[in-house]
């Protein structure tokens, strides 16, 4: 299960940051799947049905809403669609994903996941994503500790909890990079 959520959370990234000007490296096929994601709000708080707010660069609701079919599942698949997600993002990532600007420093996003509710998939994951351009770890926007993703991103932060087969909660870091904040870095 641990492998399919971080599948699943890559994705869930993906579909925030990846889109009408790709960086290099990344599979066109994932990026081409949300094309439907420029909704206008249901309702008068700025926030569409299915959780996102793009005034405000935040999704903030049920899991199932991020892939825009309010269904119970999460791209066809129930373990995550009762869990809670929250997502922000920066206006860089925002002007390179939805308004052709280039990608550079200040483009970066956060999601926060829960699953410990009751019928959740019962983990919790919070991820700090940056882009660093196609040098990846050879350049100046790197941070020590990460690990590259989507051929120009580095995961600055990952760290969660899950249930082990014994039914114990255990803590995960899978990265903490120096620095973990956002914002232009250079090392």
């Amino acid at each position: 299960m641990r492998t399919q959520f971080t599948v699943f959370i890559a994705i869930t990234a993906l579909v925030v940051g990846c889109g009408t000007s790709p960086p290099t490296g990344i599979d066109q096929a994932v990026i081409d799947q949300p094309a439907q994601f420029a909704a206008k709000p249901a309702n008068g708080n700025g926030f569409d049905q299915f959780g996102y707010n793009y005034n405000a660069r935040l999704f903030n609701g049920p899991a199932d809403g991020v892939d825009k079919k309010l269904d119970g599942t999460v791209w066809g698949d129930a373990t995550y669609g009762r869990d809670r997600l929250k997502m922000t993002w920066s206006k860089g990532w925002d002007d390179a994903r939805f308004n052709g600007a280039l990608w550079g420093p200040d483009a970066w996003e956060d999601n926060q996941w829960n699953g410990a509710l009751r019928g959740g998939s019962g983990e919790t994951w919070h991820y700090k994503i940056v882009w660093v351009g196609p040098e990846l770890e050879n350049g100046p926007y790197w941070r020590d500790g990460g690990y590259a993703i989507w051929g120009q991103f580095e995961v600055i932060l990952s760290h969660g909890t899950v249930r082990d087969a014994e039914g114990v909660v255990r803590h995960i870091w899978e990265t903490h990079a120096d620095p973990a904040g956002y914002g232009a870095n250079t090392n």
